[in-house]
């Protein structure tokens, strides 16, 4: 491996995982010296002005990419025409996802579209690449089948030698057509690859997004707060099932971390394996999260222990969008986020309340093989985004 600054591309920029790439790179993880130049590909039009990241000679926004327009011919004569120095990248991290959930085929087949043709494409085109990363996800395990999740052969905690979900689930799955695709077409080539396997992503972003729970709830808090007032007692949305139920939280930045550090270090002997990625090696509860979350907004978290029944978010939000439209006026707010047409309806329900069961991860592989050091608690993890979306004037 070439001791040259590395290049960095990050196919999905304007996501919630891929904005803490560009920033962990921005700010030197691991280490100053080690990059040299970070490529910010997104298909919608990003400002640079919106995304905090840190000002940087470093960082080239590249807008309107479509990995599935034209041929595979022309995707790579778009990226070279678009990305000046395109052949120097070390670095490719895919992170891109094009949702449809009207039509599960579809989005598949793009997904797989996706991914094959953007590696195909830095294959092609640039002859420095050293490693490239696909980021799955906690569906490996069938954590998204929510009551038909397998527990026979898929059990906590989860680890990334477990087999695969069985039919019919298993072709209804992206993952799987992406990784297969993958070990064929990695098969004797000069650069290294993995997937890395995070569950619920909590991270921040500069503009609404389909599925960020630490969005939504950092603006249900603050909205509760401005209601209920300081110090009121806030109930658990949830269940008593989903309050008490085991799971690792992946929060943006530790995914970035954890994932940059694969990239750099892993050997050939992980080379196309897959990786769990979360905050710390320890599993948590929503019993212990929910009070850290409540405390950061000067309110009390309370459990189904308490007698108090929560009021679902959204419906909540929905509610009392008047009195937020207040406190974006009085504190010079982003409008626009708590009414987003972008959020996908009912999403903090599913998370909340229907991830009902333990589905712990089995974080050796990450801690002990790869050999990572750093954990966050929910505090570290959750006051992070909501520190993010204050400086962003998304909430006061």
């Amino acid at each position: 491996m070439s001791s040259a600054p590395k290049v960095a591309l990050v196919f999905g920029a304007s996501g919630v995982t891929g904005w803490s790439f560009v920033n962990e790179i921005l700010n030197d993880y691991p280490k100053k010296g080690i990059w040299g130049k970070v490529y910010a590909l997104t298909n919608r039009p990003l400002k640079e002005e919106t995304t905090i990241w840190p000002k940087d000679d470093r960082l080239e926004i590249v807008s309107g990419i479509d990995l599935l327009k034209g041929s595979q011919e022309d995707l790579e004569k778009e990226l070279k025409s678009k990305i000046k120095d395109i052949s120097k990248v070390t670095h490719v991290y895919y992170l891109a996802y094009k949702a449809n959930p009207h039509d599960l085929k579809a989005e598949l087949d793009d997904a797989v579209a996706m991914w094959s043709r953007s590696t195909i494409a830095m294959d092609h085109i640039s002859p420095s690449l050293e490693f490239v990363i696909l980021q799955t996800g906690a569906k490996m395990y069938g954590c998204h089948l929510l009551e038909n999740h397998p527990t026979d052969y898929i059990h906590p905690p989860l680890h990334e030698n477990l087999p695969r979900l069985k039919q019919p689930y298993h072709d209804q799955l992206f993952y799987h057509p992406q990784l297969d695709w993958a070990h064929d077409y990695a098969k004797g080539k000069a650069w290294k690859w993995c997937d890395t396997r995070p569950d619920i992503i909590i991270g921040f972003h500069p503009t609404p997004n389909f599925y960020s729970l630490g969005q939504v709830l950092g603006i249900y808090m603050t909205l509760f707060r401005a209601v209920e007032g300081a110090g009121a007692e806030c109930p658990w949305p949830g269940t008593k099932q989903s309050w008490v139920a085991k799971s690792h939280d992946s929060s943006s930045d530790m995914i970035a971390r954890q994932t940059l550090h694969l990239s750099l270090t892993i050997d050939d002997k992980y080379n196309g394996t897959g990786f769990n990625v979360g905050d710390a090696k320890q599993w948590y509860t929503w019993e212990t999260k929910w009070p850290a979350i409540c405390k950061y907004f000067g309110l009390k978290g309370v459990g189904p222990e308490s007698g108090k029944e929560g009021t679902e978010v959204r419906a909540y939000i929905k509610e009392h969008l008047a009195e937020w439209k207040k406190i974006e006026k009085e504190h010079g707010l982003q409008s626009g986020f708590a009414d987003s047409e972008m959020v996908i309806p009912g999403f903090e329900f599913f998370l909340i309340t229907q991830f009902d069961f333990d589905r712990q991860y089995d974080m050796t592989k990450m801690y002990d093989v790869a050999g990572f050091k750093e954990e966050r608690t929910p505090a570290q993890t959750w006051g992070g985004v909501f520190d993010r979306m204050r400086k962003a004037k998304i909430i006061p």
